[in-house]
């Protein structure tokens, strides 16, 4: 699954801040944090395992989870580039902006 198609969903989102503040987690203690049922919450670790963003290990009886940090720095990466066009996109607007300003005040006086 695509990773932004596993975000997509708030109690995903959820799960990643939770383990992204508390660190490693079993699953039970990522249950504890909602109000929906067991299964739910495993359906929503699966669909984010499968995008890569949470690992799981066994130990012992226990699943415990944890960030895929090399795909959350994706995202980051992803994220930071989408926003640094975007500024880039927004300051030329601004200048054309300025000098489109600059000119309607030149005209005004008759310059």
């Amino acid at each position: 699954m695509d990773v932004f198609s596993a975000l997509a969903a708030p109690l995903r989102r959820k799960i990643i801040e939770i383990l992204a503040t508390r660190g490693r987690l079993p699953a039970t203690a990522i249950f504890d944090e909602f109000r929906t049922s067991p299964s739910a919450i495993s359906q929503h670790l699966k669909v984010l395992r499968d995008a890569h963003l949470v690992s799981v290990e066994k130990a012992g009886q226990r699943r415990v989870y944890k960030l895929n940090m090399n795909n959350v720095r994706e995202i980051e990466f992803w994220t930071k580039k989408i926003t640094w066009l975007w500024n880039k996109r927004l300051g030329a607007l601004e200048e054309m902006a300025r000098i489109e300003k600059e000119e309607i005040l030149r005209r005004a006086r008759g310059v």
